[in-house]
């Protein structure tokens, strides 16, 4: 990281130095935000002022964690702070974006002249690519960084940093060691682009498409497309989808341009296009060189991305046979969109914040994946140029009539004036001219057992509707990262054979997050078996709609009526059961049903000890009843490494007892061994299928897997105590100072165990540890916020998440994460998003 004194920075933003810092520690870091500052030594805070605050407010609370270096345009009492120092400008966020541009100048080759008159440069200049566009700015990005990461030392954009905030705070990170960096930039009006550009300072420009999001700071499409082409202004090259820039073209000389399309015009040509069920191939041609990708992706937009980031990788130099390769590796870049339990059995999926065609696809196509037969749309007006509306509107309607939506409640004067009239009565449209006048209504519109997509322009707020839309509970929530849980199992994917099938384990409400949501997100990323414990969890899953073969781990006589009605598939673990089923399904007339054998190799748990496995073989080799789908066992310490000889004595035995099996009953059928630490740690032992469980949410200690689960809660009220008070039942929290304690909406009733009691246990705050005061109640715990100035009444509290995992709050609780997880009350709302 490149350093900066206090002083040069005041020259480079032509700031005058109100009061200089006592510290002379160089500045590497840049904040606007007090929230999130790590490097408070070497961070200079920015005091900018937006629509959303006024950031010399939050000076204190930055110098109070240790921020020593502040740039500012309003006069303050610098008293207050005795050893910050303080630069008054006249604009704060054009002085960042003056900083972001000269530290990016300075990272171009610099001319120095030797005794002989030759010219030369200190270093090779590094490779800018500038990405802008109505859409896919950020998965080009991310995938650009997948498909190069192995070959250039890249600096990128965090997240979704594209203003004229985010765009110098990314820019901020290059350094000499980059050369390669990706950089996003967005605008919602004219005259920003410019800014930007001379930030960024691109050699190479993307343009990924040309469309109607963000349509409002601008006049029509050609403004538009003109003020972010002058992105590339710098820039010797661009590249961009030639039928996708609304006909409009870039200008410049001295410019080269490489499209992509169907055209033999375009650099890179798409020669054909075949989709198949969970893939897509690509017939290409570049530089009169045929070639084919497989792509496994198969909607629009991933497609047009790929072939965006194909032409910038190809224009860097890499063979069509190494693009190939990489890209059958990318993995999916997600956007958040949130799924809630909602009133009356219904699902709402909330995406209030944007409108536009693309997304609507995305929405729709995760609306049909929800149980409810029911389906509901709730659309506002688009942003759409007056003379596009006619034909927009008319590919919405298009899109909802072939998604089968069977309600449609549209909002705003465009709606009813371009969609209602095209779409048909068995639709059922209703229409409001706001959301308050819809608000007004909802009663009478009789949400019952639907699932509702909330989709709109940010103007129209329908974020209002959810609040009277969801499920009512209190403030305490599980978070469930769905995109996580995908990514997580696509890793897992990645380090299994090809042909190794997936069991997932959705017992116990999977693990404390909720069983058919979880569920119907395996389904739809095509695992091969899911595992629940009991007969009851696979019953709610098939009323649920799932049809994937479910195995039911511990079912007893009992559940057999169910098993057999819903086809589910019991796991046999004993004579006694065996005897019992076969007597079922004798009396039933059912024959060959699917069965799993359990195989007792040290757990010492449930299944057949070795001494029983000739008797076993004999029982299922003379019997018509059953069709033996697997044999199992189960590893007892697959992640101790100390363990590891009795890991593969395990598999030894387990191996014995299939080949005795196999040759008894004369067929073939699956082995499964590993669980989710066998399978990161025991590769050897994958079999035919692996069971992931509690792996799928990333909080198996010391893996690579990222948890997708966050417990959080918020604070109900705060009490300022003097000390030698106490605080909770029993009088046990005894105060030694004054205190502010803040009373947080969880107990040991919603999963917040009762040992944490004390100050065993802790939240976090503000990114800050509160220690638990007192003793945990059933519905509440108290907190010590004295430390945490900022801490008021209606803050979010994590209890896991971010800052701590749940591994480690099962540490503190003398316990497994397992039972945290599972022990998180159904009371406790679960909120599913996908980003």
């Amino acid at each position: 990281m490149q350093q900066y004194s206090f002083h040069i920075i005041g020259d480079i933003v032509n700031g005058s130095i109100l009061k200089d810092a006592v510290s002379d520690a160089p500045i590497e870091h840049l904040s606007t935000d007090s929230r999130k500052i790590l490097h408070p030594a070497t961070t200079l805070f920015f005091a900018l002022k937006t629509p959303q605050g006024n950031g010399h407010s939050f000076i204190k609370n930055c110098y109070d964690k240790g921020v020593r270096y502040f740039i500012i345009k309003e006069k303050i009492n610098t008293e207050l702070y005795p050893d910050a120092g303080f630069i008054l400008v006249e604009n704060t966020l054009k002085a960042l974006q003056q900083l972001a541009a000269h530290h990016r100048s300075t990272l171009n080759p610099q001319p120095s002249t030797s005794n002989l008159q030759t010219t030369t440069y200190n270093f090779q200049p590094p490779t800018v690519i500038a990405i802008t566009g109505s859409n896919g700015k950020t998965m080009v990005k991310e995938w650009l960084y997948q498909l190069l990461h192995a070959d250039y030392q890249i600096v990128r954009s965090p997240k979704s940093y594209n203003s004229q905030i985010g765009v110098p705070l990314s820019v901020w990170q290059m350094n000499a060691t980059h050369n390669l960096a990706i950089f996003e930039a967005g605008i919602s009006q004219k005259g920003e682009m410019e800014i930007l550009s001379d930030i960024i300072q691109p050699t190479i420009g993307v343009f990924t498409f040309l469309g109607e999001a963000h349509q409002e700071g601008f006049h029509d499409l050609e403004e538009k497309f003109i003020e972010k082409s002058k992105l590339f202004q710098s820039a010797s090259t661009i590249i961009y989808p030639s039928a996708h820039t609304g006909g409009y073209h870039f200008s410049g000389a001295n410019k080269k341009l490489i499209s992509w399309g169907k055209t033999e015009n375009d650099e890179l040509q798409v020669l054909h296009e075949r989709r198949e069920r969970d893939h897509t191939q690509l017939q290409l041609k570049w530089n009169a060189n045929s070639f084919e990708l497989d792509f496994p992706f198969t909607d629009k937009a991933s497609i047009h991305n790929l072939l965006t980031c194909s032409c910038v990788c190809l224009h860097l130099g890499m063979s069509t046979e190494l693009l190939a390769a990489r890209i059958k590796n990318l993995e999916p870049v997600s956007l958040r969109l949130e799924i809630k339990k909602g009133i009356q059995g219904c699902t709402i999926l909330n995406d209030a914040y944007t409108a536009d065609i693309s997304s609507l696809e995305i929405g729709l196509h995760l609306l049909l994946q929800q149980s409810q037969q029911r389906r509901t749309v709730i659309l506002s007006d688009f942003i759409i140029p007056d003379h596009q509306k006619q034909s927009s509107y008319g590919v919405i309607a298009d899109m909802l009539i072939k998604s089968g939506i069977q309600k449609v409640i549209t909002i705003g004067e465009d709606t009813r004036h371009y969609l209602r009239p095209a779409l048909p009565e068995i639709i059922h449209p209703y229409h409001f001219d706001n959301t308050e006048h819809l608000i007004q209504h909802l009663p009478q519109l009789h949400f019952f057992n639907e699932a509702i997509l909330i989709k709109g322009a940010r103007k129209f707020e329908l974020e209002n509707l959810m609040p009277l839309l969801e499920m009512q509970v209190h403030e305490t929530m599980l978070e469930i990262n769905l995109s996580a849980i995908s990514r997580n199992l696509a890793h897992i994917r990645s380090r299994l054979n090809p042909d190794t099938k997936i069991m997932a384990v959705v017992k116990a409400f999977s693990y404390g997050s909720g069983s058919y949501e979880v569920a119907r997100l395996l389904q739809y990323h095509r695992v091969d078996y899911l595992a629940v414990a009991f007969a009851d969890e696979g019953i709610t899953l098939r009323k649920a709609g799932i049809d994937l073969p479910i195995m039911v781990m511990n079912a007893d006589r009992y559940s057999f009526d169910a098993l057999t009605a819903y086809q589910l598939e019991p796991e046999i673990f004993s004579f006694e059961m065996l005897k019992q089923f076969s007597k079922h399904l004798e009396k039933e007339g059912l024959n060959a049903y699917p069965v799993h054998i359990k195989i007792d190799t040290g757990m010492h748990r449930l299944g057949f000890m070795n001494s029983e496995w000739d008797t076993l073989a004999k029982a299922l080799s003379d019997s018509n009843l059953f069709s033996v789908r697997s044999l199992m066992s189960h590893l007892v310490a697959s992640e101790d490494e100390h363990s590891d000889a009795f890991s593969l004595e395990q598999a030894r035995l387990f191996e014995s007892a299939c080949n005795k099996i196999r040759k008894a009953i004369g067929y073939d059928f699956v082995r499964h061994l590993n669980n989710t630490s066998g399978i990161l740690r025991h590769p050897s032992l994958q079999y035919e299928m692996v069971r992931l469980g509690i792996g799928l949410y990333g909080v198996e200690k010391d893996s690579p897997l990222e948890q997708a689960i966050r417990f959080k809660t918020s604070i109900a009220q705060i009490k300022s105590l003097e000390a030698g008070e106490t605080v909770g039942y029993n009088r046990k929290g005894v105060l030694t100072r004054p205190s502010r304690i803040a009373t947080v909406r969880v107990g040991y009733a919603d999963g917040f165990p009762r040992n944490l009691s004390n100050g065993k246990g802790f939240m976090i705050l503000h990114g800050q540890k509160a220690p638990v005061m007192g003793n945990v109640c059933m519905d509440m715990t108290m907190l010590d916020v004295t430390d945490i100035i900022e801490a008021k009444e209606g803050d979010e509290v994590e209890i896991f998440g971010v800052h701590q995992s749940v591994t480690k709050l099962a540490l503190q609780a003398d316990t497994i994460a397992y039972e945290i997880l599972t022990g998180i009350s159904q009371r406790v709302k679960r909120v599913y998003f996908e980003e």
